[in-house]
Parts: C-alpha cells; structure tokens; sequence
C-alpha cells in the first residue's frame, strides 16, 4: 500500500510545489552553458547545514527543470535519512533558487516504508512482523482448515466449506 500511492503522489507534487518553484524559469529559453557541478554542491550544502547529498537531478528531467539542478539532501539521523529536501540550483549561475521541505503526503510513505519493510529495529522487529504475519493468515484460513483437519483426525469425512465473509457456504 505504501508504494502503491508513490507514483500518483510524486506526480502531484510535480505538479503543484514543483512546478511553483520553477514558476520563474517557466518561460525562459533552456540554458547554453552549465555551471560547475562542485560550486552548485557545495552551495547547497550551504543552504542545508546538516544535510548531505542524496541525489542530483539533472536540468530536464522530472525532479527538476530545464533550467536546475535539483540537488535532493537528506539527513544523517535514522528518520531524517529517509526524507528529502530539495534544493534547486540555478544551472547557470550556480545560486540556490529555492528550498523547502516536502510536503506532508510525501513525507509520510517516506516515514512509513521502513516500517513496513523492517527497516527500524533490526531483527527483531522484523521477527514481530513474522509472528504477526503467521498470526494473520491463521486467522485467515484457520477455520476452515482446521475443521477439516479435525474432521479426518476423528475419522469423520472431510468436509470443507466455502467462506464468504463470517458465513460458511
């Protein structure tokens, strides 16, 4: 379910505070020359103290325009090194145009991955998750099954039903 939601969320952002923050450049030829890749680093590291690089979108492509570098920070702590923080470069005059935090609906899948894949608390969360999990599909699939294993235990005839819901068939 987490993921499932990634793409539509990405593109909406894409749409609203992406393209907010490159409102601007919009009507803007794209640019001839690039500036330098260490200057527009180090310029956004300067504007995230604390933050180290996490990836840098390139001009034209999705995470950024025809007209930036989207460099991407994140954090160097367990949650924040989940969350990004875009910073856009001018391409060529190498200053930071803009930076904000995501937005909520961005953060929370971020936040929440781990969670579902295992990510926080090492094995032995990931063992609870195990247990749960066994736990879920006993409960899913134990009447059923277990009646009809009790029934041939007993030497009664197997009798197995379709569920629908609470009600056997």
């Amino acid at each position: 379910m987490v993921n499932t939601w990634a793409d539509l969320l990405l593109k909406y952002w894409q749409f609203t505070e992406m393209a907010e923050m490159v409102a601007p450049y919009k009507d803007l030829p794209p640019s001839t020359s690039l500036a330098s890749m260490d200057l527009s680093l180090q310029r956004a590291l300067a504007a995230e103290p604390g933050m180290k690089v996490g990836f840098v979108a390139f001009p034209g492509t999705p995470f950024t325009s025809a007209h930036h570098y989207g460099i991407f920070m994140r954090g160097d702590q367990v949650l924040t090194s989940r969350l990004y923080q875009p910073v856009l470069v001018d391409v060529q005059t190498a200053q930071v145009t803009d930076n904000r935090d995501l937005p909520w609906y961005l953060t929370a899948p971020l936040i929440s991955q781990p969670l579902h894949f295992g990510g926080y608390g090492g094995q032995l969360m990931k063992l609870l998750w195990a247990l749960l999990d066994i736990e879920t599909i006993t409960a899913l699939v134990g009447d059923g099954w277990w009646d009809a294993a009790s029934a041939v235990a007993l030497g009664a005839p197997a009798v197995v039903g379709i569920y629908f819901g609470w009600m056997r068939v």
